[in-house]
């Protein structure tokens, strides 16, 4: 017997052979791990929060009680919890489109005029507060937009400072300072999400035909016409999919609304005061059921549009 018909015999070589020949059992091994971590630990300990929201709470005994209701889901519905939803929705539909009006020149450059060095200094440039740790660049925005901070000096020698006041003074914008004004708040909110907007948006216009950009000058087209007709509608589910990552993370942040701005709960830190101050599990965790739905009805429309395409 050669050594080749040794070789050919082993059990290695017959596990090999059997996987060769039976592709399904093969992608079962590779895929079973993961998909059982994902059902047992993800969604697992998903619907064990959700379920937990059909509990009760003894507001007298602060503890939870096994007993079943709908009283948390329609608490969701009482006005002052309402206000919050809409709140937290108003402030990340808002990011979204700062960051998509923002990111589109920076991407767009990048994509179409900038060399691969200067592509390189942008993609640091982007990525660089990215780095940085998120609690340090929220608590850096506190000192920042804080008064005699970084950002009234500037204001200051640009002769702007009574100009903002008087910003300040309008509702739904305003509060005493910067930092504690929905104002700030949406200012933090745009730069902590923006590369997620700047980096799906610069891919899809990296896939934008030059031949087709090319094609509607010699046709005629003047500079508006093209973006309109040729660069916009197919860069637009690059939009699509950064503004997934910037409303769905700014709907659930709680670290950013608790810092910056003025008083008034978003539907992360709602349901962090519920579970971490109160007590009220619950209450909490009935309550992480409208950014669910919310991000799932987002991302029906964002798939209609392309955008998981461009990601």
């Amino acid at each position: 017997m050669t050594s080749n018909a040794v070789y050919l015999r082993t059990p290695l070589r017959r596990v090999a052979g059997v996987l060769y020949r039976r592709s399904g059992l093969l992608l079962a091994l590779l895929l079973g791990p993961p998909i059982l971590w994902f059902c047992g630990v993800y969604l697992g300990s998903l619907l064990a929060l959700l379920w937990q929201g059909f509990y009760s709470f003894d507001d007298f005994s602060m503890s939870v009680l096994p007993k079943l209701t709908l009283a948390n889901y329609g608490h969701i519905f009482a006005r002052a919890n309402f206000d919050i939803v809409v709140r937290t929705l108003a402030m990340a539909s808002a990011v979204t489109v700062a960051a998509a009006t923002i990111a589109f020149p920076i991407a767009y450059y990048m994509a179409r005029f900038a060399s691969p060095k200067t592509k390189g200094f942008f993609y640091i440039g982007v990525m660089l507060p990215m780095w940085a740790s998120y609690i340090v660049k929220a608590y850096s925005w506190t000192v920042i937009l804080a008064k005699g901070g970084i950002f009234y000096w500037v204001l200051s020698k640009l002769h702007l400072a009574a100009a903002m006041d008087a910003l300040l003074t309008l509702p739904f914008v305003g509060g005493l300072t910067l930092s504690t004004s929905n104002l700030g708040r949406f200012l933090v909110f745009t730069y902590i999400w923006l590369p997620f907007m700047v980096l799906p948006l610069q891919a899809a216009l990296e896939r934008v035909p030059p031949n087709l950009v090319q094609a509607s000058m010699d046709l005629g087209a003047h500079g508006a016409q093209t973006f309109r007709y040729v660069i916009w509608p197919l860069a637009f589910p690059g939009v699509v999919a950064g503004s997934i990552f910037t409303f769905s993370l700014t709907l659930g942040d709680y670290i950013i609304p608790s810092l910056v701005g003025p008083p008034g709960l978003f539907i992360g830190s709602f349901a962090y005061v519920q579970q971490g101050a109160v007590g009220n599990i619950p209450m909490a965790a009935a309550f992480t059921v409208v950014p669910i739905v919310l991000v799932a009805i987002y991302l029906a429309i964002a798939k209609r549009f392309g955008a998981f395409d461009a990601l």
